[in-house]
Parts: C-alpha cells; sequence; structure tokens
C-alpha cells in the first residue's frame, strides 16, 4: 500500500477516468485533483474545503467516501503540511456569523434611535402649538403661530398662515 495520493490515482486508473472526466463532473480544478494525487496537500485550500475536493474525488469514482476521507486526514497530518486545523474553520464561520449578527444589531439601534428622535421632535411641536394655543387663548398672543409677523415672510406663506389664525380666535372667544 503506497501513500494516499497514489492510492487514489491507482484507483482512478484502474477504472479508467481521466482526471478532466473528474474536474467536468465534480466541478473541482484539476490543479488541485493533481495537488491531491501528488500528496502536496498545501496546494489544497485547507479545512473543510479539502474534505469536500476528497469526497467529490472519490464520489466521482465511486469509491467509500467516508473511508477515504479518514485515510486523507492521517494522510494530511502524517505528512506534516498541516497548515491549520478544523478549529479555525470553525471559528471563521463563527466570526462570519457574528459579524452579520453585529451589522443587524448596529441596524437596528440606529432605527430605535432614529425613533426616539422623532418621537421627541414630535412631543416638542405639540408642546409648542399646545402653548400657543393656550396662551392666544390666555390673550399671551394675537396668533397661534409666530411667523405672520416676520418681516422677511413671503405674502403668499402670511396668506396661508394667516389664514389659520381666524379659526383660532373663534375657539377663542374673540
Amino acid at each position: 500500500m503506497g501513500s494516499f495520493g497514489e492510492d487514489l490515482r491507482m484507483e482512478r486508473l484502474s477504472r479508467g477516468i481521466a482526471l478532466e472526466e473528474i474536474t467536468a463532473v465534480t466541478k473541482i480544478s484539476q490543479h488541485h485533483l493533481v495537488a491531491l494525487e501528488q500528496d502536496r496537500f498545501r496546494l489544497l485550500p485547507g479545512g473543510i474545503l479539502s474534505k469536500g475536493i476528497v469526497r467529490g474525488y472519490t464520489g466521482a469514482l465511486g469509491l467509500d467516501q467516508h473511508d477515504w476521507t479518514e485515510r486523507f486526514l492521517k494522510a494530511y497530518v502524517a505528512s506534516g503540511q498541516v497548515m491549520d486545523d478544523d478549529s479555525s474553520w470553525m471559528a471563521f464561520a463563527s466570526n462570519v456569523g457574528k459579524a452579520r449578527i453585529l451589522r443587524h444589531d448596529a441596524v437596528e439601534v440606529r432605527l430605535r434611535w432614529l425613533g426616539a428622535i422623532l418621537l421627541l421632535i414630535l412631543v416638542a411641536v405639540a408642546g409648542f402649538i399646545t402653548v400657543r394655543y393656550f396662551g392666544v387663548r390666555a390673550g399671551w398672543w394675537s396668533h397661534l403661530l409666530p411667523w405672520p409677523h416676520t418681516a422677511g415672510l413671503s405674502h403668499a406663506a402670511s396668506a396661508i398662515l394667516g389664514s389659520a389664525v381666524p379659526e383660532v380666535e373663534s375657539w377663542s372667544g374673540r
């Protein structure tokens, strides 16, 4: 029994299957398949992706995927070419998920602040109008809105805003 890559290559050749056929079926790069057959594990993407390449390759040959994946892992560790283990891939996947959650939370916090600010503005405007309304009724001011008497206000705006004043004056009993 030879190395993992040799055994895999011998299985492929005994079945008369070319690398191009495996590439066409699995969509795995021929570069990765050759690296697998030559036990050059550093050329593989690593972690779960390497396992997926082995599963796809052995599945295309009709071999037991679980058995060959276990053999691959043993050969990978024995080769000393191990760059990173599955825990780093798990950490990567976990960090991607956390980043999505953090982005979602940041958007939610912004929306809450926006809602609070809009509510505060609404309360301030309602408070201003309420004070002005009761001020007109008490005789403190002659108009509900202070703007009709502003010097720089256009005639059209003054007419629009001024049309609301007679209604308020009718409410106040004048």
